[in-house]
């Protein structure tokens, strides 16, 4: 919660520079000015990655740390990112990232996945493939010509596939978990080349509506962009995104917190 709330506040603080400039309009910043903007981001997230199938879903303390277990490492993922404007306050929003994690070892410990147990000494393979598609609206509250802040409303549609295979068979989960998500976005501009944006958008589904389907979703995003232009532009950020999901049978706790680095696209 105190992580969370930290976020929040970062962006109300990057809001308040942005309210410091807004009656500067005479040089206004070239990266606001567009119809399209096109994002491709290079993520190198440190990544937590916990899962359960079957009866032994509910009960958290027998659910797998694919990390731990089978010492899986950091990889490199691209996001693509949309935004386009439907006035000077209304932006449409759609983002694709694909995440997707293999790794064999020789297990040290005997696993329970599901209905299938996996012996120690045993060679075994993880694998987990996470897709999250966003679709959303965001509007600007304050619009400047070197900053705004506004409010985010989100879809976040994602597909969790995990399975462990060995030479005596394969277990797999499977889930799809749509989760609502609202937040906040700001951002300033030290300098008209150079902006600096914050952004956090969550929600947790009440555990009351549904026996069979709880998920929660967190997501912090802050970074730089410097323009050259008003067309072409660099971004450099830090993103920690928090996934967990309790789907019929199949369970899990997905963590990824790490860099980024890519560049944008206007029209």
């Amino acid at each position: 919660m105190l992580n969370r709330s930290a976020a929040i506040a970062f962006i109300f603080a990057i809001s308040a520079s942005a309210a410091e400039a807004q009656f500067n309009t005479s040089d206004p910043a070239p990266g606001e000015n567009f119809n399209v903007e096109l994002g491709a981001m290079f993520w190198s997230p440190t990544p937590t990655l916990i899962v359960q199938t079957g009866a032994l879903a509910a009960f958290g303390e027998t659910r797998v740390d694919l990390v731990r277990e089978f010492a899986i490492e950091n990889k490199r993922f691209r996001e693509f990112r949309i935004v386009a404007k439907a006035g000077r306050k209304h932006k449409i929003r759609f983002n694709y990232l694909p995440i997707e994690y293999s790794q064999t070892a020789t297990l040290t410990r005997t696993i329970s996945f599901g209905d299938r147990t996996f012996t120690v000494g045993v060679p075994a393979t993880a694998d987990l493939e996470w897709k999250m598609w966003k679709a959303g609206y965001e509007w600007d509250i304050v619009s400047r010509d070197r900053g705004f802040f506004g409010i985010i409303a989100e879809l976040k549609h994602n597909e969790i596939n995990a399975s462990l295979s060995s030479t005596f068979g394969v277990e797999a989960a499977e889930a799809k978990a749509p989760v609502p998500t609202v937040g906040v976005i700001g951002r300033g501009y030290p300098h008209r080349m150079v902006s600096i944006t914050g952004e956090f958008t969550g929600f947790k589904v009440p555990d009351r509506l549904s026996e069979e389907f709880e998920a929660s979703l967190y997501d912090f995003d802050i970074y730089a962009t410097v323009s050259f232009g008003r067309n072409l532009g660099v971004q450099a950020g830090y993103r920690s995104l928090t996934a967990e999901y309790l789907v019929d049978e199949d369970a899990g706790e997905l963590k990824l917190k790490g860099p980024y680095f890519g560049g944008v696209l206007r029209f």
